[in-house]
């Protein structure tokens, strides 16, 4: 049997090389979650715990203590309905923008198509996500809250895809540039945290309901996926306009993502 490995398009996904090699997604995301669990002595209790010491902290800073609105609804479901989403985009951007070099010596042995590797980061902060859904849940009955279910069924489901797609372009372009530059690794996780208190995570975006910071909220794909999630929780009206300029946003970043790893993947092996 002979296999000939052609260019991709530089805007290509390459969706049929992908689903020939979907295999593999399994492999990179399973060997990643065992790898960050594993030595653990909690194991997947880290998973639970994380979201909810996160939620405790924040509600006791920015509820008790600053008296931060929650659009009318108790802090803890407040936070963690952002915190859910800000989750995978943080842990998908972080591990996907690490990939290429923390697995050089595969890269540099045999052939399969790179983007498996930043993608399957993704997978492995989605998994994670499926934990703190669980958590979020037991709040909510905890706290008896009104929910309706039905708006969570299209409301969470794009939210998700709306993070996803932001996380790919941006772990994608990352991932290229770090292989070539290294501070890319240090500078990342100080990121990170920048865009956490950008981005309303702990905050209501209704503070910026004027001025030019109001469309930077709407522009902005993991805030538009942040109020969409949270919409199904605290009955808001959705901002369909919104969430439409953050899809075409998250888009231009999947594009320029897409081609920049595609640019560079031939010289992978050798700068990794």
């Amino acid at each position: 049997m002979e296999y000939i490995i052609e260019r991709q398009h530089k805007f290509s996904l390459g969706l049929k090389e992908l689903i020939r090699y979907r295999e593999l997604f399994y492999f990179f995301a399973w060997r990643d979650i065992k790898v960050k669990y594993k030595q653990a002595a909690l194991g997947f209790l880290w998973a639970i715990l994380q979201p909810l010491a996160m939620m405790m902290i924040f509600t006791l800073i920015f509820s008790r203590g600053l008296r931060v609105s929650s659009e009318g609804i108790p802090y803890p479901i407040f936070a963690l309905s952002g915190l859910i989403i800000w989750n995978i985009f943080s842990n998908g951007l972080l591990n996907s923008a690490n990939s290429m070099v923390a697995n050089a010596n595969i890269i540099k042995k045999i052939y399969f198509p790179r983007l498996i590797i930043p993608m399957s980061s993704i997978l492995t902060a989605l998994f994670d996500f499926c934990f703190s859904l669980l958590i979020y849940i037991a709040v909510l009955i905890f706290y008896n809250h009104n929910t309706d279910w039905l708006r969570v069924l299209y409301c969470l489901p794009v939210s998700i895809v709306l993070t996803v797609m932001t996380t790919l372009g941006l772990g994608t372009f990352l991932a290229a540039l770090n292989v070539k530059y290294r501070d890319f690794q240090y500078v990342l996780p100080f990121m990170i945290q920048f865009l956490l208190f950008v981005n309303p995570v702990l905050y209501s975006s209704k503070i910026f309901e004027n001025g030019w910071l109001a469309w930077v909220m709407r522009l902005n794909p993991i805030a538009n996926a942040i109020n969409l999630s949270r919409s199904a929780f605290t009955g808001n009206a959705i901002d369909w306009m919104s969430v439409g300029l953050g899809f075409l946003v998250a888009l231009c970043f999947l594009l320029a993502g897409v081609y920049t790893f595609r640019k560079t993947e031939a010289y992978f092996a050798d700068l990794a």
